[in-house]
């Protein structure tokens, strides 16, 4: 079945204090975001990739791939007001069957094996979001008191989150809503049952500086 990727960059750089985009910024030598699609294109380089810019940084990107002889096949399209929108944008690309991962572009580590995990979880389940346990001890907030849980019943979530892409983008046919913090959420909401596969650890969301630094880190190894 023909395989997709949607990857959404509409970050900012204030969190790292930069007025450089954060999918912009160097890693290796390289801006994140090539880092992340290399990682799809290395994996099967049949994938039709697709990634959701804000209209304002897609002359800038274009740039930066001419700059850096950036090659990896790809399209491009403008976001919208929030990653919902931006994320809806993405899918009204794909008219064909198959399955989709829908990434964040600040993640640039995820590794083969997740990749491997979402794109055939989805394929024999209808979707499959990656996710890694907590480490340490959660508390939960209630007014001005707080309370143990017990952290072997969370998990953090990751992407790519991978969908059969009819479903998901019937599911993206729902009116916004404040609590969809993922697409896992959207789906949910549309009545789907969601899939948790193993994701890896070094898979982090590029958000603060020392994120950066880290990644750095992995990479040259």
């Amino acid at each position: 079945m023909k395989k997709f990727a949607v990857i959404v960059a509409g970050g900012s750089g204030t969190r790292m204090k930069s007025v450089i985009p954060k999918q912009f910024m160097l890693l290796s030598g390289k801006p994140v975001l090539m880092h992340t699609l290399k990682q799809f294109y290395d994996f099967d380089t049949a994938i039709d990739i697709i990634v959701v810019l804000p209209e304002a940084q897609l002359d800038e990107w274009q740039i930066l791939c001419s700059l850096h002889s950036f090659r990896i096949p790809h399209r491009t399209v403008a976001g919208g007001a929030t990653r919902f929108h931006s994320v809806q944008k993405g899918l009204e690309l794909i008219e064909d069957a198959g399955i989709v991962a829908i990434h964040d572009g600040v993640r640039p580590l995820v590794n083969k094996s997740t990749l491997l995990s979402v794109y055939s979880g989805a394929l024999e389940r209808g979707n499959a979001v990656p996710s890694i346990p907590l480490s340490d001890s959660i508390r939960k907030i209630i007014g001005t008191k707080n309370e143990a849980l017990v952290r072997e019943q969370f998990r953090l979530i990751q992407t790519p989150q991978c969908f059969d892409v009819a479903l998901i983008k019937k599911a993206y046919s729902l009116p916004f809503q404040e609590s969809f913090t993922d697409c896992a959420s959207v789906l949910e909401a549309a009545g789907g049952e969601i899939n948790l596969v193993e994701g890896n650890e070094e898979n982090i969301k590029i958000t603060n500086p020392a994120d950066l630094i880290f990644a750095e880190q992995l990479i040259a190894k």
